[in-house]
């Protein structure tokens, strides 16, 4: 049996761990979610019922994106994106403080009282930062890419896209560059492939055949 990926194309947390399981050749059965309307396996295997969940082939869950981009790079990690460090405080501030500001600049209107235009300079912090860095090496994970620049581009995307003449438009060239590597880069298309939303009995969809490497350039 292969492993299940409960997944929706638009969460930055599904990608992360579609781009893992990908590069790791982990093929698995994709059932793409309606987040308005869950399906009851989702329910059932992780209550929680948020994306991206992975159910082993013997039963045990992963609820976390991060469990399962280092579940799958366990197995296999062709490009060693776990070496050296792994870049634990990128991830740790992109999914802290920067993703609490992300969603109240691009979904202002969820959160009574928020201001988009203070929200959007808070979060603008870390894309400061990572643009500094940048311009020391070339990517988060020093000479080559490794699991920060993965586990962090897909929310600097969201931040960038929520309006990107603003973003491009900002004192931050090396973050720009390295953005547009990363999103324009063989494994992250092949994450965005589109899948039909998954019902109960329908034929199962695969997420599978990615062959690396993982960005054309060695540098952004």
């Amino acid at each position: 049996m292969l492993p299940i990926l409960y997944s929706f194309r638009r969460c930055p947390y599904a990608m992360r761990a579609r781009m893992a399981l990908l590069i790791a050749g982990q093929r698995c059965e994709l059932r793409e979610v309606v987040l308005r309307d869950k399906p009851p396996a989702l329910l059932a295997a992780s209550p929680k019922a948020t994306v991206p969940v992975l159910v082993l082939a013997g039963g045990h869950v992963l609820e976390q994106s991060l469990d399962i981009m280092h579940w799958a790079l366990g197995r296999h990690d062709p490009e060693g994106w776990l070496e050296g460090g792994a870049g634990a405080d990128w991830i740790a501030r992109c999914d802290g403080d920067f993703k609490h500001h992300l969603d109240r600049y691009k979904y202002a209107g969820r959160y009574p009282g928020a201001d988009a235009t203070v929200h959007r300079e808070q979060a603008a912090g870390l894309v400061r930062d990572i643009d500094a860095a940048l311009r020391v090496a070339p990517w988060l994970g020093g000479a080559r890419p490794r699991l920060a620049d993965f586990a962090v581009m897909p929310f600097v995307r969201q931040y960038a896209h929520t309006d990107r003449d603003w973003f491009d438009a900002q004192p931050w060239s090396a973050a720009i560059a390295w953005l547009d590597a990363l999103t324009q880069a063989p494994l992250f298309e092949a994450a965005l492939r589109k899948f039909d939303a998954w019902r109960e009995g329908a034929a199962p969809a695969h997420l599978e055949g990615f062959s690396g490497p993982s960005v054309d350039k060695a540098t952004p």
